[in-house]
């Protein structure tokens, strides 16, 4: 059974040691790398390509959000969960936004804690309940905006079709390339073309908008 590699980014020694001790009762975990600001975050995560990274929102040189944005321009597979004070709408929405896959609070029990590791680095995202309903409420108000759209002829190539339902499936572009026999660049750009024709952001916009259409 292979590892999951995680990298810990905290700006605080104690914190990073107890989370770090936490995710040592787990066998099939192993941290590769730890560290204490932003820049060095980013750093590690492009040269040791961890399978999750565990982020604070609050660095002394770059916001979470920053580093976030920062690892998914160059490592767009990377599974980042921010591990958090906050839960105000704003931080927790433009986290979402930015890529992360997961959002909790600092002091979640650490069963919950492994959990969320296990399912981001299976591709899938993990909302900790204590603001999940921030996400929904916002989410809601998308799909309301949305609605109108899915009237609309379907804009999308059957290719692009094809994509999208496995992006609705959590495939990361790697794992669409390689069951489609197609390059990861080409899936790339599939996804942005995606993204203009139906005029969202990212890739839940898309997943959302194509249910309410019927597209997938």
């Amino acid at each position: 059974m292979e590892s999951i590699k995680i990298l810990v980014v905290d700006d605080h020694p104690l914190v990073r040691q107890g989370i770090i001790k936490i995710l040592g009762l787990e066998k099939k975990f192993k941290v590769i790398a730890e560290a204490g600001t932003g820049s060095q975050g980013v750093s590690l995560a492009l040269c040791e390509r961890p399978d999750v990274v565990l982020l604070d929102l609050n660095l002394p040189d770059m916001t979470g959000i920053e580093v976030c944005r920062e690892i998914l321009k160059e490592f767009e597979d990377a599974k980042i969960i921010a591990l958090t004070i906050y839960d105000d709408d704003a931080h927790v929405l433009e986290s979402i936004k930015a890529g992360v896959t997961g959002y909790l609070p600092k002091d979640v029990d650490p069963d919950t804690l492994i959990e969320a590791i296990k399912i981001s680095a299976a591709g899938g995202a993990y909302i900790h309940p204590s603001v999940a309903g921030k996400v929904l409420n916002d989410y809601g108000r998308i799909s309301s905006r949305l609605e109108a759209k899915s009237r609309e002829e379907n804009p999308l190539t059957g290719r692009e079709v094809e994509i999208l339902a496995l992006v609705a499936k959590g495939f990361t572009n790697r794992d669409i390339a390689e069951r489609l026999y197609i390059s990861e660049k080409t899936v790339k750009n599939h996804i942005t073309n995606i993204f203009r024709k139906m005029e969202v952001r990212d890739r839940t916009e898309a997943v959302v908008h194509a249910l309410k259409a019927k597209i997938i």
